[in-house]
């Protein structure tokens, strides 16, 4: 789930594509091979590369970052007879929160591959979408991205095997024969790097998280959004968990999440096995009125977990002025209670619904 499918709505509902039937489903039994699975899947409709972090500078100036790589399927071209066909749309994101300093900077692009603009290449273990790019070489993945006021270069190490959610390869999102995805995560990459921030050079370093998901079906119509965090604990694990939220306000039994251990181990949790409760504290966006709620207590007895999440810096929402049903928030958290630890949230559906009957 993720941060996920807000890209799939967005690009849902700016672009007309063609039916899920023409794609192939996400179906139980999948046979997952690396590294070739962390790249591009033209078979199915649609596909993101999700990477958030929690970064901090020698003297202790600390920042978040985001940045999102969605490709969504136009139409299926085979004999591509041009390099300006448009089979695919690649749109991307990118935000870095300076924690300390207060500020909120975001941007987005949205291209066509053209004569390699944007696309993902098995055979250059790559992601880009102009001059933002993931390079991938063997354990190590490296970041880079230029907007008008800042810049990352960051090099990740992962220090887990990739996370596969869900139970007998698919992560389902609701009834039916597939309505899924395929979701993998690498949930602890050892960060460090340069921000650039208004002309200023930052050393830093912690921990990212990275996403992938493919999958052909689209949201369901009664829900309208959801609850996603994922944690880095101090102890060396992490937790994602996702609530999918429906009209009437009640929550989907096929919200989930995965908790894992310092070895690496995994289990999956049902909706029965964990609560996220808001604790009163919002944010209002200036843009679109929407009221976020910033603060949560999360629950999983089973892991002994009785978190506090809330942010240093409450205004982080990628907000959209002509369409409220594609402003989500998404941002830093800090996790205190039985575990410490840091983390990003991601809660959609606040200013409009997702999807629309």
């Amino acid at each position: 789930m993720r941060s996920s499918c807000i890209a799939a709505a967005m690009l849902l509902i700016l672009f007309p594509v063609l039916a899920v039937a023409q794609y192939q489903q996400a179906q139980p039994g999948y046979r997952y091979e690396f590294p070739r699975d962390h790249f591009n899947h033209p078979a199915y409709k649609t596909e993101w590369w999700y990477y958030t972090g929690n970064l901090k500078s020698a003297d202790g100036h600390r920042f978040g970052f985001e940045l999102t790589f969605f490709r969504q399927a136009v139409r299926r071209n085979t004999a591509q007879p041009s390099d300006w066909d448009v089979n695919d749309l690649y749109l991307a994101h990118l935000a870095l929160s300076d924690l300390d300093g207060g500020h909120f900077y975001r941007t987005e692009r949205l291209n066509r591959a053209g004569p390699g603009i944007a696309g993902v290449s098995f055979l250059q273990q790559k992601v880009w979408n102009g001059n933002w790019q993931v390079q991938w070489n063997s354990n190590q993945q490296e970041l880079r991205a230029v907007a008008e006021n800042f810049a990352l270069q960051l090099a990740m190490t992962s220090r887990k095997p990739p996370v596969i959610h869900g139970r007998n390869g698919i992560s389902q999102k609701g009834a039916g024969d597939g309505n899924a995805s395929h979701y993998i995560s690498f949930t602890r990459l050892l960060t460090s790097g340069t921000i650039e921030l208004n002309g200023k050079s930052y050393a830093v370093d912690g921990t990212s998280w990275m996403d992938h998901e493919f999958f052909s079906s689209s949201l369901d119509q009664n829900e309208v959004g959801w609850d996603w965090l994922s944690l880095q604990l101090s102890d060396n694990t992490e937790l994602m968990l996702y609530r999918l939220r429906h009209r009437d306000g009640s929550v989907d039994p096929y919200s989930s999440g995965t908790f894992v251990e310092a070895n690496g181990k995994t289990t999956f949790l049902s909706l029965r096995d964990f609560t996220m409760t808001p604790l009163g504290d919002t944010h209002t966006s200036p843009v679109d009125k929407a009221v976020y709620p910033i603060a949560w207590r999360l629950e999983v007895p089973s892991c002994g977990l009785d978190l506090q999440i809330k942010t240093p810096l409450a205004s982080q929402e990628m907000t959209s002025s002509e369409r409220a049903n594609l402003s989500y928030w998404e941002g830093a958290i800090e996790v205190s209670g039985t575990r410490t630890g840091v983390g990003y949230l991601e809660m959609t559906g606040y200013a409009a619904p997702l999807t629309t009957k």
